[in-house]
């Protein structure tokens, strides 16, 4: 299977709120770099993550554009996060609801069928002064 057919399966999983699927496309060793983060290994740490998420945020991806290399061993995906704050992260401003708009990407790096890797990247200033308006 190609980076570009993994990838898209993988966002179109996370639009659909499909937690299983994205959890059968990483690798069991996962490395999951959260943006201005650590790095959270493995695919429980990984459903941790997910699972936390769909509690405090709903968050649709839009504008995607995936780029991949030849072999299929690396992609990135450019894309837009339309989301709602649900439940207040700690350490972040209190949830009331708020929708945002943010630019984000994420970068994969790939082993046969599987995502090994996952950086995602965006400006958290930005998304910090979105809900606390």
């Amino acid at each position: 299977m190609s980076a570009d057919t993994i990838i898209t399966r993988y966002f179109t999983a996370f639009n659909a709120g499909d937690t299983q699927t994205m959890l059968a496309l990483v690798s069991d060793d996962v490395e999951h770099f959260v943006n201005q983060g650590g790095m959270r290994r493995g695919r429980a740490k990984f459903a941790e993550f997910c699972a936390h998420m769909g509690v405090s945020y709903r968050e649709e991806l839009r504008d995607l554009v995936i780029f991949a290399n030849d072999d299929s061993t690396r992609a990135a995906a450019e894309f837009t996060v339309h989301g709602e704050y649900l439940q207040t992260d700690p350490g972040l401003p209190q949830a009331r609801g708020q929708r945002y708009v943010l630019p984000a990407g994420s970068f994969f790096t790939l082993d046969g069928d599987k995502i090994t890797r996952i950086t995602t990247y965006y400006n958290l200033q930005d998304w910090i002064d979105q809900v606390s308006q």
